[in-house]
């Protein structure tokens, strides 16, 4: 049984709209989580390229051995046995009893009904597979759903969220609710004073109510600039470091919805959530260049599947940081900014990319995207030592590096008379090996442009780096940036002569 297989997994779906919308949801078993794709685009020389994904449902139970348990109905399987596996998948099917479909009155649907039946669920399954704590999955609304639960349903009842939660992983949650790049703000206005299909829970007021404890709440509603992204942090607060966000970057696959298309919402977005309010601030992020959902949406993609894989059952956390670096300082006119793409050996996929061409690069100018140390997170990644190719013990990824910089004139219009479009100022890719083979983390890393011939035959050779962290039960080490970038003219260096790449390599339970 692999790593991490004693928390059943519960799945949490986004939103339906309106009565038709709730109605065909739920004549799916399994709410669209099932659901594969098959992607069809332009390969080398110019002829199609095929690539199937089966879809997270059916990939959980081919590589971590987790079953989806029915027998006419998961509720009716779970009525009739009072064992029941705890590496076994749920999908929390809160929208049935607001369809008409199966006669009676069908409810109203709210946010907080659907957490309640959440926490419910939760509690039959912990007493039912005995394990502590389930793993939640959720796209779009669900993890609003999710986050109801643990800020707000069960604090109200005194309880503490991390007895019954033990991971958090969303997809495209708009945590910081949905805005438009038209109308000025009219729309959201009237969307939430009309609640249009119910979409006024993507409003401030709304997400207020059922983000905020009752003993808390201030019954006039949010405070003014309310941030609807933060989770509660705290001694008996769900913990940061247990929440991922896949962020989708892509709006041009997304279809309409809301009654409004992803041109409302603006190119930067999965089409439907701005990138800005896709994330969880302090949380672990991916960005994929994927949409909101539909045939090259962001569940049934190879890319989020994979980072979900590894931030559920993977054994290792790889925290990669710039450090050191010093932007020139000389010309206040100059914005810097960064690329990174983040892959690991074995897999077809970039599990995390933050582009300029997708809208979301990270700004290195201004504090933009620099933590309080000065240091700037490049990506996070987890591992697992059980899925290494065969030939081999260790761990390989790769970290590329793009850095660049654009002239902005005091009027703020980019000034391109000395740029080279695509032409970056630094680009090389860091090429990592971790080994567990001994217990503890092991590492070395060089630049792809100090490795002689193909990277497929790179073999690291001598000691590893060495660990810089004196205390137990983390690896963590410098990798300077080679001469190009740490180095240049005396008066006018790049990076400066200490930028280095910081690698931290933790278990990850």
């Amino acid at each position: 049984m692999s790593a991490g297989s004693g928390f059943p997994i519960v799945y949490v779906r986004g939103f339906a709209g309106s009565a038709p919308g709730i109605d065909k949801a739920v004549t799916d078993p399994f709410y669209g989580f099932n659901e594969g794709s098959t992607h069809v685009r332009v390969g080398s020389g110019d002829d199609p390229l095929f690539y199937q994904f089966e879809g997270p449902l059916l990939r959980l139970h081919t590589d971590e051995g987790y079953h989806i348990l029915v027998e006419g109905g998961q509720m009716a399987y779970l009525d009739r046995h009072e064992s029941v596996p705890p590496n076994s998948i749920w999908v929390h099917r809160f929208y049935d009893v607001s369809s008409d479909t199966w006669g009676g009155r069908a409810q109203d649907f709210s946010v907080e009904n659907a957490a309640r039946d959440l926490l419910s669920l939760i509690r039959t399954l912990q007493r039912k597979t005995g394990a502590p704590r389930v793993q939640l999955v959720a796209h779009s609304m669900g993890g609003l759903i999710c986050r109801c639960l643990l800020q707000k349903i069960i604090p109200d009842e005194g309880g503490d969220p991390r007895d019954y939660v033990d991971k958090l992983f969303t997809y495209g949650t708009p945590h910081g609710g949905i805005t438009f790049d038209v109308g000025f703000g009219m729309l959201e206005k009237v969307r939430d004073a009309l609640g249009i299909e119910g979409a006024d829970i993507f409003g401030p007021r709304r997400m207020y109510e059922y983000l905020t404890p009752a003993a808390v709440q201030d019954p006039d509603g949010p405070p003014e600039h309310w941030p609807a992204r933060e989770m509660p942090t705290g001694p008996q607060a769900f913990p940061l470091e247990k929440v991922m966000c896949v962020i989708g970057t892509d709006p041009s696959d997304y279809d309409v919805a809301l009654g409004l298309s992803a041109d409302a919402v603006g190119i930067r977005s999965d089409g439907l959530v701005r990138i800005e309010n896709a994330y969880v601030p302090g949380a672990h992020r991916a960005y994929v260049h994927r949409s909101h959902s539909g045939r090259y949406g962001l569940v049934n993609s190879e890319e989020a599947y994979q980072s979900l894989r590894r931030f559920l059952f993977g054994d290792l956390r790889v925290d990669a940081d710039l450090v050191g670096h010093r932007l020139p300082d000389a010309d206040r006119d100059l914005t810097w900014q960064a690329e990174v793409r983040l892959s690991v050996r074995g897999l077809p996929v970039v599990l995390h990319e933050r582009l300029a061409a997708h809208w979301c690069p990270l700004q290195l100018s201004a504090g933009g995207d620099t933590g309080a140390d000065g240091a700037v997170r490049l990506a996070t990644t987890f591992l697992s030592s059980r899925l290494p190719p065969p030939d081999t013990s260790t761990v390989r990824f790769s970290l590329q590096l793009r850095v660049f910089s654009l002239r902005e004139e005091q009027h703020r219009i980019f000034a391109f008379r000395d740029h080279l479009e695509q032409v970056r100022d630094f680009d090389d890719t860091l090429i990592i090996d971790v080994d567990l083979s001994d217990g503890a983390p092991s590492a070395w890393a060089v630049w792809n442009s100090r490795i002689p011939g193909a990277v497929s035959d790179h073999v690291p050779a001598g000691p590893p780096l060495p660990d810089e962290n004196p205390g137990p039960g983390a690896w963590s080490a410098r990798v300077p940036l080679p001469p190009v970038a740490s180095a240049g003219p005396a008066s006018a260096p790049l990076l400066g002569d200490g930028a280095a790449v910081r690698l931290t390599v933790a278990p990850w339970e």
